[in-house]
């Protein structure tokens, strides 16, 4: 009785012959796809003067200064507090409780100021508020 174990051989997986399966498949599907070109539409849009056309009276432009100062629709206001600010808001409001006010504040104005303006039209009664800002392109080109 031969009790020895037989020696039994490791599989091996010769991947030569699967690379070149696939090298052939990438070719033939290389030279049978096309390649459409999507048809874009040619659109000419309307051009408009927008800033002419856009009608103002509900806005109520607040300037903040770097040092403090206010202007309301581009006129200053003599003072900085709430109480004059709030009077000046309220002349300018055109459109009464409709009005938007619109805070364009500098970036290094206190942020006190920009609380005051807040106050300001919360005292008159306006509620619709907003803030003005430039992107960064327009702060770069500057």
């Amino acid at each position: 009785m031969n009790f020895r174990g037989r020696t039994r051989e490791e599989p091996e997986i010769n991947l030569i012959p699967f690379i070149d399966v696939l090298l052939v498949v990438l070719i033939f599907l290389m030279l049978s796809t096309t390649y459409s070109k999507f048809t874009e539409l040619q659109l000419r849009l309307p051009v408009a003067d927008a800033d002419a056309q856009r009608d103002y009276p509900r806005e109520v432009i607040v300037g903040v200064a770097s040092d403090g100062r206010y202007t309301v629709n581009r006129e200053a206001v003599s003072g900085r507090s709430p109480d004059v600010l709030a009077q000046a808001l309220s002349e300018a409001a055109k459109a009464g409780r409709e009005s938007v006010i619109i805070i364009s504040a500098d970036a290094t104005a206190p942020h006190q100021s920009v609380i005051t303006v807040l106050e300001a039209a919360r005292r008159s009664g306006l509620q619709q508020i907003t803030f003005a800002a430039q992107s960064s392109a327009q702060a770069g080109g500057r």
